[in-house]
């Protein structure tokens, strides 16, 4: 295990002006998250490291903003049920939680019921989860052709029979579970009105949508007229908004146009863990903004591949393999010139992401609007990869049946 420094504190450079609460805390199930902001589950991002820089700073923007409480809701990174099932190590890492992170969240994927009972059974038996969400809103070509994610909530009868599962079993331990979905499959594949009213009926704690179809993937607009309309249907559980927020004003905007109880941040907070500051600010209505340097900044990136290398437990090169494809992220907008840019993306050691770092110049303030905006890869729309005849009946015949069922054995994470 290394050693890890105290967390770094970005600079406040907006006056905390009070205001009205724009949201009150999130419940779902037995908790109770005071900011009412939840971190989406992203391959290869979401880890124990990440999750902890979002902690740290969701508990400053907190404090600055004098509430109290639970911070936001930090959810894991997506694994299978059946990788999950059969312990794999790569899963079993990728379920860990620091020893004060609460609540635990776990998100789980899977085209079969038996599999997701078992999945949570095991996390609410081993005390693994304090918090389960399902992933049906994951539009990647290797998921969506085995009738995974965004693509299977077109199957009613499999749809319903999953969240069944998985809800039951986690009412035995009383840890809630959630549902993450799409708009559908493509515009005309509609599924979430009707997903979400069953997914209630079957007894989830809440229901998030991000508001796009699966064909789109990550272009274009989110449509945040269907989150309204969601929110309009859905009255029992919270209803959480995804796509689009980039900013706190953007969580701001989304609650004043949809009426949602909470909002679901993914690539916004690519490179600029410090986001929840502002969202847990901004939702508690004062105007507390980070604005850090670039010194500022490079600590915030130092910190997280040390974290990375504790997560890894201890493999250097390997935590520095994973911190290059944040570097980008992290000095969107600031001067810091392609030469350095490219070594910092081969770079193989603490080492030599310090010598990288100490060429940089630490007063460089933050470059404003070069710096905001979208961030991660938006894509193009495309025609959404399904299994065969998918789309011809709204139940599953025998022969997707037997597919889906061969699908879930093959799953491996990363596969």
């Amino acid at each position: 295990m290394t050693t890890l420094t105290q967390p770094t504190s970005p600079t406040r450079h907006d006056a905390p002006t009070a205001g009205e609460r724009v949201l009150p805390p999130l419940r779902i199930g037995r908790h109770v998250i005071d900011s009412p902001v939840v971190l989406a589950p992203m391959a290869g991002i979401t880890n124990r490291a990440f999750r902890r820089l979002c902690r740290e700073a969701g508990d400053a923007g907190l404090a600055a903003s004098g509430a109290t409480g639970a911070n936001s809701l930090y959810v894991n990174e997506m694994v299978t049920s059946r990788a999950l099932v059969e312990r794999t190590p790569e899963t079993m890492r990728l379920i860990e939680h620091d020893p004060d992170e609460s609540p635990r969240s776990v998100q789980l994927y899977s085209v079969d019921p038996a599999t997701t009972a078992r999945a949570v059974r095991m996390l609410v038996a081993e005390d693994r989860a304090d918090h389960i969400d399902l992933n049906f809103g994951c539009p990647v070509p290797k998921v969506t052709r085995k009738g995974g994610g965004a693509a299977l909530p077109w199957k009613r009868d499999l749809f319903r029979a999953i969240v069944s599962a998985a809800a039951t079993e986690g009412a035995k331990g009383d840890v809630p579970v959630t549902v993450k979905m799409r708009v559908g499959i493509d515009e005309e594949h509609h599924t979430y009105l009707e997903a979400a009213t069953a997914a209630v009926e079957e007894g989830v704690a809440a229901v998030a949508l991000h508001a796009r179809t699966a064909s789109q993937a990550y272009s274009g607009t989110a449509d945040w007229s269907r989150i309204r309309l969601l929110k309009e249907t859905i009255t029992s559980v919270p209803v959480l908004g995804n796509g689009d927020i980039w900013s706190a004003e953007d969580a701001v905007r989304m609650v004043e146009e949809t009426g949602v109880d909470g909002v679901v941040v993914g690539r916004g907070c690519l490179g600029r863990p410090w986001l929840f500051a502002d969202l847990a600010a901004a939702l508690n209505g004062t105007q507390v903004r980070i604005r850090p340097s670039l010194g500022e900044v490079t600590a915030t990136l130092r910190r997280h591949a040390e974290l990375l290398t504790d997560f890894y437990a201890g493999d250097e090169l390997r935590a520095c393999r994973d911190i290059r494809k944040h570097i980008a992220w992290y000095l969107k907008g600031f001067p810091a010139g392609s030469t350095v840019r490219n070594r910092l993306a081969l770079v193989d050691s603490l080492a030599a992401l310090d010598d990288l770092i100490a060429t940089l110049d630490p007063d460089t303030p933050w470059p404003g609007e070069a710096a905001e905006g979208q961030r991660g890869r938006a894509g193009s729309s495309r025609v959404v990869a399904l299994p065969e005849n998918w789309l011809a009946s709204r139940e599953l015949d025998a022969d997707q049946r037997e597919q889906v069922a061969q699908a879930e054995r093959s799953v491996v994470d990363g596969g």
